[in-house]
């Protein structure tokens, strides 16, 4: 019984720590308006502090112009992909990220995407970019 407890407990520690860090999906919504042909698309974030993190970094007053926000996660999608590609760096860029350049993602999915960059770069320690954006006030 003991020998059953303990496997139980080292498969649920392992399933524990095997979680999803630095995941970052981009889907469409699922909200499709048949009139206008268009697809609504949603950023999904598998860390729980990065929420609570935008909510307090989101102001009006910051914003960009949604050009700003692509061209700067063009660079960081593509380095983020290649990042995921090297073994040494795969423990957290562990998925390519499906962002293509010629799709209109929408004002706030770009805001979100690259505060997203921001938040792996500035708050959890983690370099993508070397001469990332300057002036961004955290």
């Amino acid at each position: 019984m003991k020998k059953l407890f303990f496997l139980f407990a080292v498969v649920s520690f392992l399933a524990a720590c095997s979680g999803p860090k630095g995941m970052v999906k981009i889907e469409p919504n699922g909200s499709e308006v048949a009139e206008e042909d268009s697809v609504e698309y949603e950023l999904i974030v598998f860390d729980t502090g990065f929420e609570t993190w935008y909510m307090l970094q989101n102001s009006p007053a910051r914003y960009r112009s949604q050009q700003y926000y692509e061209n700067w996660n063009r660079q960081y999608v593509t380095e983020w992909n290649y990042l995921a590609t090297q073994s040494r760096r795969r423990s957290f860029f562990q998925s390519i990220m499906g962002y293509e350049p010629g799709v209109d993602y929408g004002f706030e999915l770009n805001h979100k995407l690259f505060y997203y960059f921001q938040y792996v770069e500035h708050v959890l320690g983690i370099p993508i970019l070397p001469n990332g954006p300057s002036g961004v006030v955290y």
